[in-house]
C-alpha cells in the first residue's frame, strides 16, 4: 500500500469527531480527516450504533416479547454491519485497505445525521400541513429527502473516505444497498407468510 493512503487527503489530522461530523455532513471532505484511523476509534464508533438495538431488544424481552426482540436485533444488527463488511471487500478489491478504518469510523458516526435529518423533516412536514400541504404530497417528500440524502452520503464518504473515483462511488452505493437488502429480505421470502396469530383453525 503506498503511504498516502495512510495519510489525510490534505495536511495532518484534525482532532474531533464532532467536528469531522459536522463538516463531512455537509460535504466537506476536509471533514474525513478528523477522524482517527484506528482499530479502537472504529470500535467506538460501532458501540453506540449497536447498543440502541441491543436495548430496544432487551426491553421488548422483558415486556414478553423474546423471540421478536431477538430476531429484531439481529436484523438491525445485519443491516448495521454489511454496508461496513461489504465496503471492506470493495476497499481491498481497489487497493484502498489502509484507508478503510478512517472511513469506517466516519461511515458509522455519520450514520447519525440519518435520523437526525428525519426528525427536522417530519418536524417541517407537520408544520407545512398545518399550513394546508395535502399528508400525500408531505409524506412522500419527505421519505425521497431522505433516501437521496443518505444516498448521497453514502457517495460522499466512499468517493471521500476511500479516495476513489466518482464512478466506483456510485458501484459501491449500489452494491452496498442491493446487497444489505438482500440479506435482509431474502430470509423472509424464503420463510414465505408469516401466521396470523389472531386466525384460529376450526
Amino acid at each position: 500500500m503506498s503511504d498516502d493512503l495512510k495519510r489525510p487527503p490534505d495536511g495532518p489530522l484534525v482532532a474531533g469527531v464532532g467536528r469531522g461530523f459536522l463538516l463531512t455532513v455537509r460535504g466537506k471532505p476536509e471533514g474525513l480527516r478528523c477522524f482517527p484511523n484506528s482499530v479502537d476509534s472504529f470500535l467506538a464508533s460501532l458501540a453506540p450504533l449497536i447498543a440502541f438495538p441491543l436495548v430496544g431488544a432487551v426491553i421488548a424481552g422483558l415486556a414478553g416479547r423474546g423471540l421478536t426482540a431477538l430476531a429484531d436485533f439481529f436484523e438491525a444488527l445485519a443491516t448495521l454491519l454489511a454496508p461496513i463488511v461489504i465496503s471492506h471487500e470493495l476497499a481491498r478489491w481497489w487497493n484502498r485497505e489502509a484507508a478503510w478504518l478512517r472511513f469506517a469510523t466516519a461511515f458509522n458516526w455519520c450514520q447519525w445525521a440519518i435520523p437526525a435529518l428525519a426528525a427536522v423533516l417530519l418536524l417541517l412536514a407537520g408544520v407545512l400541513m398545518g399550513l394546508g400541504l395535502p399528508g400525500d404530497v408531505a409524506a412522500p417528500s419527505v421519505v425521497a429527502a431522505i433516501a437521496g440524502y443518505g444516498l448521497w452520503l453514502y457517495w460522499f464518504l466512499l468517493r471521500h473516505g476511500l479516495r476513489i473515483s466518482s464512478g466506483r462511488a456510485v458501484l459501491g452505493v449500489i452494491v452496498m444497498n442491493v446487497v444489505t437488502a438482500a440479506i435482509v429480505l431474502v430470509p423472509y421470502l424464503l420463510a414465505g407468510p408469516r401466521p396470523n396469530p389472531f386466525e384460529g383453525g376450526g
